[in-house]
């Protein structure tokens, strides 16, 4: 069993995540973690704290001569801004300020129901951990996750298919073709022509003081069939795949194949027939059976079935805003227009590599629960073995 556990507040001296669960002999790298972390903080509409943090991780424990070694992964990202707030976020009661109590709450955030939940009269105590900040240790930790499923050759991917209203129109390329676009992008999209409109818009939403979400997808490729579970609720991969989406700030929605479209169309048009072809094996498939259309996206009754894995998830517009909503101060309950912390015009690139994150955190805890072993070689020959059995299926 895969677990993971992030610590750290947005002003903090660091985010912390401990992985437990990794076997012994996977290579990992730190710089291989930093293109994550620094993916993660480009897109257009990105805003000032970029300017002032590059991500970096530090892997301090459970990692020897580049290989996991099986004990518990510590990784480290710290917040170059610490040096402003070492007083304002000081664990120690002698550096107390009743007069740095931030008391007004701002709409769509956390700030009001997290104070009246932990009975706090200072909403900083929420906002330093409901921050998205935290999503930069999360993406070291879907990284980790990411290069241990690429040894068994399965990719996870993440792109923005809508921004705003705006949809991206999908090319008729292959995956790699395709990534190769949203590589280039600086809205992780692959439509060039939709790009160009999505920059407007954010354009136009900075100067007027608002903010822009939209829409994006990750594609898990060369997942085989049997990950997840159709007998018990919790062990459903698409149950699963929801639940860590919908834990990314901001997030609203998340929608599994065709989606809410499937509600949308009769059955005819919505499930996906299933084909088989022996020429398959020759060619080095996993197995002879396949469907020509992937509206379940990967998933039937919570059970991989060897198609692609396609999830979306929709960001809502960040809830800071330069052009401040209505909201009532906490302690003196006069109301009041929203204060602003430093925020971007739009994140949705940057979700796009979270989600990428927390999907490869579930599809490797389902991997792990199929194929487990203590080290990289037994994984292999517990992997090994239930391709043979596919083939012969």
């Amino acid at each position: 069993m895969l677990r993971y556990l992030t610590a750290g507040e947005s002003h903090g001296p660091q985010l912390t995540a401990i992985i437990e669960g990794v076997p012994a002999g996977f290579p990992l790298e730190a710089e291989k973690i930093n293109i994550d972390l620094s993916r993660r903080q480009c897109g257009y509409g990105r805003g000032g704290r970029m300017q002032i943090e590059t991500d970096r991780v530090e892997i301090l424990s459970g990692v020897r001569w580049g290989k996991s070694i099986g004990s518990p992964i510590t990784l480290c990202v710290v917040n170059r801004d610490w040096v402003n707030w070492q007083e304002k976020m000081s664990p120690h009661g002698r550096h107390r300020d009743d007069k740095l109590a931030v008391t007004r709450s701002r709409p769509g955030h956390a700030d009001l129901p997290g104070a009246m939940k932990y009975d706090h009269h200072d909403v900083r105590n929420i906002l330093e951990r409901s921050s998205a900040r935290e999503t930069a240790v999360r993406v070291a930790v879907g990284s980790v996750a990411k290069s241990i499923l690429a040894q068994f050759g399965i990719t996870v991917s993440g792109f923005v298919t809508e921004l705003g209203g705006i949809t991206s129109e999908r090319p008729h390329l292959n995956h790699n073709a395709i990534m190769e676009k949203v590589m280039a992008s600086a809205l992780f999209t692959y439509d060039e022509h939709a790009e160009v409109e999505m920059k407007a818009l954010i354009d136009r939403a900075k100067e007027s003081g608002d903010t822009v979400g939209g829409v994006i997808e990750v594609n898990v490729c060369g997942v085989p069939v049997g990950l997840g579970s159709h007998v018990h609720w919790d062990r459903k991969l698409d149950g699963r795949l929801a639940m860590a989406l919908m834990s990314i700030q901001a997030i609203k929605g998340v929608e599994v194949g065709s989606g809410f479209d499937a509600a949308r169309n009769p059955g005819s048009k919505v499930h996906d027939e299933i084909y088989y072809d022996s020429v398959r094996l020759a060619e080095g498939k996993s197995s002879g059976f396949y469907r020509k259309t992937n509206n379940a996206g990967g998933i039937e009754g919570g059970i991989t079935n060897g198609e692609t894995i396609v999830v979306r998830a929709a960001m809502k517009p960040i809830p800071t805003l330069y052009k401040p909503l209505r909201s009532v101060d906490i302690v003196t309950k006069e109301p009041f227009e929203a204060t602003v912390e430093r925020s971007d015009t739009c994140a949705v690139p940057a979700a796009a590599v979270v989600a990428e994150a927390v999907v490869a955190l579930e599809i490797l805890n389902a991997f792990l629960e199929k194929f487990g072993g203590d080290s990289l070689g037994e994984i292999h020959r517990n992997y090994d073995g239930y391709l043979a059995y596919l083939r012969s299926f």
